[in-house]
């Protein structure tokens, strides 16, 4: 099967971007009951695409090419839908996700829409896990200590696309009688525990510089993709990116819009900053 795509320059910068949820196959063992269009309203579409000038400013990029909702790369290994499942599975670890409904093996697209008519074995969901999810993040461990090894610190940002009706913040600050506004791209670091203070204030400011509405940790904070291979007090920073989906694309349709180039060249400019800013940084310290 084939699971990702790869892309980098020769001798990369320590910046790695990933894109777990804008995979658009959809494999023949899937066995859905829902409809397509159904599925297609949680990919992040278009998101591999707007990313895909990173390697020409230096940085890695890795997309995923299965479809989120066959097997979600952005949660825990072991956080199995338990409600989904027709065997014993000893070793699952269902998390608040995977009871609503949104787990490894995704049982929902939201409240009243389920994916599936059936159970799943243990085996089939083994099969998902070792064919797609651990090639997944077997290689962007790579990615990142590879990068980490050469320079001594690695930032990797984590990109994701979010519907308009979810990108309201959760605690923001209106005047009197004023309304909510949606977000153009959250920020997340888990709460600060994922990614170096300096880098995310920076990219925020960056962000903002450019004409985006940008807030931090609110309302998305990040999932397992920036929490599993961060470790910033040893130089290992992982930053997982939103951006609005109105921005770029009609959310019914799913068509590009007319801004959709002025987004992507924004996007230029972001990926551009980040690799400076990672130059700025460090130092080559490994030889090849």
């Amino acid at each position: 099967m084939d699971v990702f795509s790869i892309q980098k320059p020769q001798n990369p910068f320590p910046v790695v971007f990933d894109s777990p949820h804008s995979g658009v196959y959809y494999p023949e063992d899937f066995r859905f009951s829902c409809s397509l269009r159904a599925l297609r309203s949680i990919e992040d579409r278009y998101v591999d695409d707007l990313f895909a000038e990173a390697p020409r400013y230096g940085a890695s990029l890795l997309c995923a090419k299965v479809a989120r909702s066959y097997i979600d790369l952005n949660r825990g290994r072991e956080d199995i839908d338990l409600a989904l499942t027709k065997d014993s599975m000893p070793s699952a670890k269902p998390s608040v996700l995977s009871d609503s409904g949104i787990g490894l093996i995704p049982r929902l697209i939201k409240p009243g829409t389920v994916i599936y008519d059936r159970m799943l074995g243990a085996e089939e969901i083994m099969n998902r896990i070792m064919t797609c999810y651990d090639p997944y993040h077997e290689m962007l461990e790579q990615l990142i200590e590879d990068a980490h090894y050469r320079y001594g610190k690695v930032w990797h940002i984590n990109c994701h696309s979010m519907p308009q009706k979810t990108a309201y913040p959760k605690n923001a600050l209106t005047l009197l009688g004023g309304a909510v506004k949606p977000v153009d791209i959250a920020l997340g670091d888990r709460d600060g525990s994922t990614c170096g203070r300096d880098f995310i204030h920076a990219l925020r400011d960056f962000l903002k510089s450019r004409g985006f509405y940008v807030t931090v940790n609110d309302p998305y904070k990040g999932v397992e993709l920036v929490r599993k291979y961060a470790q910033p007090t040893r130089g290992k920073n992982s930053l997982q990116i939103e951006i609005n989906r109105s921005l770029y694309m009609d959310e019914e349709t799913g068509q590009k819009t007319e801004n959709y180039e002025a987004v992507k060249s924004q996007i230029n400019y972001m990926i551009q900053f980040c690799v400076d800013f990672a130059q700025n940084r460090c130092n080559r310290i490994a030889a090849d």
